[in-house]
């Protein structure tokens, strides 16, 4: 079962348990995969209807199944694309002359359909990193290597696109300009406003088609400027802070939306974006750096020192409790506890790797322990904040 049938079985499942609001996407998402202007009709003219019909129950589920069934069919033909290395950096760094900060040496790897995130605090280089990647800063050491055919370097920033935290203002309604991006990228006339359609569709953006950019919040510009971007069918996509305006359920939204178009079987992308939401991000990426002070660590890389292997190795909990750390401390210590940290309202407690997460729930449970919250960070950048 190749990627795209896999993810059609899933999609027979969201429709299963008839979750339509995610479906609805999916089937935009199959619908510009077929490069088709038929579906493209076909889709718009589905959208329109559910619409109107959001609400209704009969016959909505067998509507769904033949869309889907279509764009199966259709889809089911042509060639998935590879996974291929599309940005690579050796030992880049960046100084700022006599400035105490510098970024590097940075090592990473981004395919077609990873997401790689970068966490840290502010000031730590995210977005020194970001900038680097789409060409706006140049290092003063090492190699950033594009594997992918270019002209010179206006065609390369087209097929690089990153989108700062604080976008420049957009005149006329979202549409218009919308449509104008279209144009200038080599759309078809008579596909045009049916493509614009489906993408503010799939950002759910369609009852604001003809807002004026005053008129929106943050977080519906920051759609808004991924429209506009998505149409320029970028091989890479930088992101900057895209969470920093939105509240938990619309970060978890918007990261599962960027995952999807990220690893599309016949259109995947590379996303890097940055953000201090690491859990998250952590749930989203297939890579994940941590920067702090400029200097890089790695979660899920392959090559870790040893001092790294060694952390990795212990158990660490994040906790709240209403007891005290003394308390919490001498119950510990008869389980081998190594430390125990107290961190913005919340306690670190590391032990060592013959301790597993069952174990440190037995303790909680046969000693009453009250337990507001608890997360295991082993393998979480969240260990690198407290260490």
């Amino acid at each position: 079962m190749n990627e795209f049938e896999k993810q059609y079985e899933e999609l027979k499942s969201f429709l299963e348990f008839e979750d339509y609001s995610i479906l609805v996407k999916r089937i935009i998402d199959l619908t510009l995969d077929t490069e088709d202007l038929e579906f493209y009709k076909k889709t718009a003219t589905f959208l329109d209807w559910y619409d109107v019909n959001e609400a209704v129950i009969e016959g909505k589920k067998e509507r769904f199944a033949q869309l889907l069934g279509e764009l199966y069919t259709s889809l089911s033909t042509k060639t998935l694309a590879p996974k291929s290395v599309l940005v690579s950096t050796n030992k880049v760094e960046k100084s700022y002359g006599y400035s105490s900060f510098s970024l590097g040496p940075i090592d990473m790897e981004l395919k077609q359909g990873e997401i790689l995130g970068l966490v840290g605090e502010n000031g730590n280089g995210k977005t020194t990193l970001l900038r680097l990647l789409c060409g706006e800063l140049y290092p003063t050491d090492g190699k950033l290597n594009y594997h992918f055919e270019y002209d010179d370097q206006y065609d390369l920033r087209t097929q690089l696109v990153y989108i700062p935290q604080r976008t420049e203002s957009w005149h006329g309604s979202m549409f218009e300009n919308l449509q104008f991006t279209a144009a200038s990228y080599g759309y078809k006339p008579e596909e045009n406003a049916l493509v614009v359609e489906l993408i503010i569709a799939r950002l759910g953006l369609r009852k604001f088609r003809n807002h004026s950019w005053k008129s929106l919040s943050s977080g519906y510009k920051m759609r808004f400027e991924l429209a506009r971007m998505l149409l320029r069918k970028p091989k890479i996509l930088l992101i900057d802070e895209p969470l920093a305006n939105l509240d938990i359920l619309a970060q978890q939204t918007v990261l599962e939306d960027f995952k999807a178009i990220a690893k599309s079987p016949f259109r995947p992308i590379g996303i890097v974006l940055s953000s201090q939401q690491l859990y998250e991000v952590e749930k989203t990426s297939d890579q994940v750096i941590f920067l702090k002070h400029g200097k890089q660590k790695n979660l899920h890389q392959k090559e870790a020192i040893e001092n790294e292997q060694k952390v990795a190795q212990e158990l660490i909990i994040e906790f709240e409790s209403e007891w005290t750390q003394k308390d919490l401390g001498n119950l510990f210590q008869a389980h081998s506890l190594i430390s125990l940290q107290f961190n913005g309202g919340t306690f670190i407690a590391t032990f060592p790797e013959e301790v597993s997460v069952h174990d440190f729930m037995k303790i909680i449970i046969e000693h009453q322990v009250p337990l507001l919250y608890f997360r295991n960070i082993s393998n979480s950048t969240r260990r690198f904040f407290v260490s």
